[in-house]
C-alpha cells in the first residue's frame, strides 16, 4: 500500500482537525508526556459551540484548558487517574473521578463500558510501512485508538518510535495535525536524605535476578542509585524514567533472568528526560505494550521473583493502603498500583511493597495512622499488602494477625507519633473488649 497520498490528504490545522467533536461526545485524550497540548487548546478554542462534552484520559500533563473554571458547560472530565490539570477541577465538583485499576481501562472502551466517540492521539511519525508508534505512551491510548469512531493524530516528529505493541497505521486515522514540539519532560531530582534512608531499606529485598516494577517519585529512583553489585536484574513495570537507564548502562539491569520477555524492559508508558526519550527512541532493548498486558496480574506473576514499589498517602495500623485521596479529596487514582501489589505477591519469590515516609513534610502528621482519614478511600487492602517501609525499617505483613501488624507498623512509624498511635491502639483494645463483657 502506498500509504502516503492517504496520509498527506488527512493533514489538517488543529482548529479544523477539532471540528470532529460535536456536543454531547464522548472524547479520549491520550496522557503523560504524549498529551496532545496542540489539539486540547484548539478544542477550548470551541468553548462557547460545544456542550456536554465528556473528556476521558489517565494522567494529563500540562496545562489544561478544558479544565478551567467557567469549561464546565462545554467540558466535564471523566477523569480515570488525577492530576495537577485536572484535581482542581474534580475537587471543585466541575469534573469526575473514576476509581479503576489501570489494568481495566482499556476495557472500557473495547467493551464500550465508556463509548468513545473520537480519540486523540500523539504519535511518531509513520515509517517506511506507515505505522505510527504511540510514542512515550501507550497504555489505554492503543485501544481508545482501536474503539473510538474518529482518531485524529498529533504527529510530533520530536516523538520517539518506540518498539512493542505499540503502533497504529495511517489508515486507522481520519485527521492529522503536524508538528515539531518538544515532549513534557520530568527531569528527576537528586533523592533527599529522607528518600535514600527509605530506599535503603528497600535495596535490602532485592535480589541478583529480581524483576522489577517502580513506580514514579524519588523513592524508586533512589532504589536504583542503591543496587550496584546487584546482578541481572529486570524490569516488568508500567512506567520507564531516567534511573531505569542509568542502572541498564552500570550493567546493573540485564533482563537476562526474566521469566518472560527475557532481554527486554517492558513497559506502558515513559516519562523523564529529553536524554530518556533519545534513548529509546527506536531501540529495541525496549517494548511498550498496552496497560491490560503491561499490567495484568497474571501476566505479572509470571516474571519470578518480581519486586513491586509503590508509594501511599497514609497506611493505617492494619495494612489498609490509602493512595488516591486525602481524606475525602481525590489526588490521584488507583493507578497500577494493586496491579502489581497483587502480581508480585502471586509471582514465585516476588515482593510487594508499599514505601512512604513516616511523616508529612513537616514532621506533624504521621502517615502510619491508627485509623484512615474519614473519607479517605482504601485502594489497597491490607490482605494484599507484604510490606510496608518507611524510614525507620520494614514492617513485614503478610500472614501476620493485626495485632502483630499493628506492632510491626508501629515499630516503623516516626518515634514522635508513637506514643499516640499506642495510645489509641489501648483505645481499640479497650472498646473491643467492653463490647465483648
Amino acid at each position: 500500500m502506498n500509504w502516503l497520498p492517504h496520509y498527506m490528504v488527512k493533514v489538517v490545522s488543529p482548529d479544523e482537525a477539532v471540528t470532529t467533536v460535536k456536543s454531547g461526545d464522548r472524547i479520549f485524550i491520550s496522557g503523560n508526556a504524549a498529551t496532545p497540548l496542540l489539539l486540547t487548546h484548539a478544542l477550548a478554542r470551541r468553548a462557547a459551540e460545544l456542550r456536554s462534552v465528556e473528556v476521558n484520559h489517565v494522567l494529563l500533563l500540562g496545562e489544561d484548558p478544558l479544565a478551567k473554571p467557567g469549561m464546565e458547560a462545554s467540558f466535564r472530565h471523566n477523569s480515570l487517574f488525577v492530576g495537577p490539570a485536572d484535581r482542581e477541577a474534580i475537587a471543585d465538583g466541575r469534573s469526575e473521578y473514576v476509581p479503576v485499576h489501570l489494568s481495566d481501562i482499556p476495557a472500557l472502551f473495547t467493551e464500550h463500558v465508556i463509548p468513545l466517540d473520537v480519540a486523540f492521539i500523539h504519535v511518531s511519525p509513520p515509517d517506511e510501512h506507515g505505522f505510527m508508534s504511540y510514542g512515550v505512551e501507550c497504555a489505554a491510548t492503543k485501544s481508545a485508538a482501536e474503539s473510538a469512531r474518529i482518531v485524529v493524530a498529533q504527529v510530533n516528529e520530536r516523538m520517539p518510535r518506540t518498539l512493542g505493541d505499540d503502533f497504529i497505521h495511517v489508515s486507522r486515522v481520519q485527521k492529522i495535525v503536524e508538528c515539531s514540539e518538544p515532549l513534557m519532560t520530568l527531569v528527576p531530582k537528586p533523592a533527599s536524605d529522607l528518600e535514600m534512608r527509605i530506599a535503603g531499606h528497600i535495596a535490602t529485598l532485592i535480589e541478583d535476578g529480581a524483576t522489577m516494577q517502580l513506580g514514579i517519585g524519588g523513592i524508586p529512583d533512589a532504589v536504583l542509585k542503591l543496587l550496584d553489585g546487584r546482578q541481572h536484574l529486570g524490569i516488568h513495570t508500567e512506567m520507564v524514567s531516567d534511573g531505569v537507564v542509568e542502572a541498564i548502562e552500570k550493567g546493573i539491569v540485564t533482563n537476562a533472568k526474566k521469566s518472560i520477555h527475557r532481554g527486554k524492559v517492558i513497559a506502558t508508558f515513559i516519562l523523564g528526560s529529553n536524554e530518556l526519550y533519545g534513548y529509546v527512541d527506536n531501540n529495541p532493548l525496549f517494548e511498550l505494550h498496552p496497560c491490560n498486558y503491561t499490567n495484568n496480574p497474571f501476566v505479572i506473576a509470571q516474571n519470578d521473583n518480581q519486586v513491586a514499589i509503590n508509594s501511599a498517602i497514609e497506611v493505617d495500623i492494619t495494612g489498609q493502603v490509602c493512595s488516591d485521596s486525602i481524606g475525602p479529596k481525590i489526588y490521584s487514582g488507583f493507578g497500577g498500583q494493586v496491579d502489581f501489589i497483587r502480581g508480585a505477591s502471586y509471582s514465585k519469590g516476588g515482593k510487594p511493597i508499599i514505601a512512604l515516609p513516616s511523616t508529612t513534610k513537616d514532621g506533624k502528621i504521621s502517615r502510619i495512622v491508627a485509623l484512615l482519614a474519614p473519607g479517605a478511600g482504601v485502594v489497597t487492602s491490607r490482605a494484599d499488602v507484604h510490606y510496608v517501609v518507611t524510614e525507620f525499617g520494614i514492617a513485614a505483613l503478610h500472614g501476620r494477625n493485626l495485632r502483630q501488624r499493628a506492632d510491626a507498623l508501629l515499630a516503623i512509624a516516626h518515634p514522635s507519633h508513637q506514643a499516640e498511635l499506642e495510645r489509641a491502639l489501648r483505645r481499640g483494645s479497650n472498646q473491643k473488649a467492653g463490647a465483648m463483657a
